[in-house]
């Protein structure tokens, strides 16, 4: 993904006056987590904090996971892990922040497992957000005020036919969806690039039209995909 999100963290400081150490601690509360099961999602997302930051700052509830996984859990042990589907991720985003999903990824390089998602939102602006894999529950969001701005990805995402969720399912009869993106870099056209893990490992990337939606094999210096059953109408 184009964007990575930035995880806020308390911090505790110390001071020291006439020989006597006082400790102060910054905490943060968190709420209980309610899990999904069968795909359903929550009805809304946890409320964020009331200690949360103004906007363009990272807005966190706990930042961790239900999912526990090394950071470096190899890409089939992550797609077997988690509980929240790419369009079930997809749809939890939006109701954190209504607009259009650009991207997906699901992620285990921080406490847990996770799915990063970028939304423009119907405000304008980018925003990130951090998603449980286990239950979709937000864990962090945060507004992304990166000035390099993409022109041609908005007017993409804005008139896609095709969301980031119908590209997806798509594309999760050739394995787990782990990553969804609109990409403007094959060859001037704008596609969604959707990759996929097997049950014994095999990633696969596949394009699908924004328009049309048409699913298709991407080509070989692109994908580990050696198969030709990546084709489809």
């Amino acid at each position: 993904m184009k964007r990575h999100l930035i995880i806020a963290t308390a911090a505790a400081a110390a001071l020291v006056a006439g020989g006597t150490v006082t400790a102060v601690a910054v905490s943060n509360n968190t709420g209980s987590a309610n899990t999904a099961s069968g795909g359903q999602l929550p009805a809304q997302t946890t409320s964020h904090d009331a200690g949360t930051q103004a906007t363009g700052t990272a807005q966190v509830q706990d930042g961790r996971s239900s999912i526990s996984l090394p950071d470096n859990a190899t890409d089939r042990r992550e797609a077997a892990a988690a509980k929240v589907t790419a369009p079930d991720a997809a749809a939890a985003a939006l109701k954190a922040v209504p607009g259009t999903v650009t991207g997906l990824d699901l992620d285990a390089d921080r406490p847990g497992l996770v799915w990063d998602a970028d939304v423009l939102g119907k405000d304008g602006k980018w925003h990130e957000i951090t998603l449980d894999a286990g239950n979709a529950r937000v864990l962090n969001q945060h507004v992304d005020q990166d000035e390099d701005d993409d022109a041609q990805e908005r007017t993409a995402a804005r008139n896609a036919k095709t969301d980031a969720a119908a590209a997806a399912r798509s594309a999760a009869p050739h394995g787990t969806v782990t990553s969804v993106d609109l990409d403007d870099d094959d060859h001037g056209k704008t596609v969604w690039e959707v990759e996929t893990t097997t049950d014994n490992g095999k990633e696969h990337t596949f394009l699908v039209d924004p328009q049309s939606g048409k699913l298709t094999a991407a080509p070989a210096d692109d994908s580990d995909d050696d198969d030709n059953d990546g084709t489809d109408d």
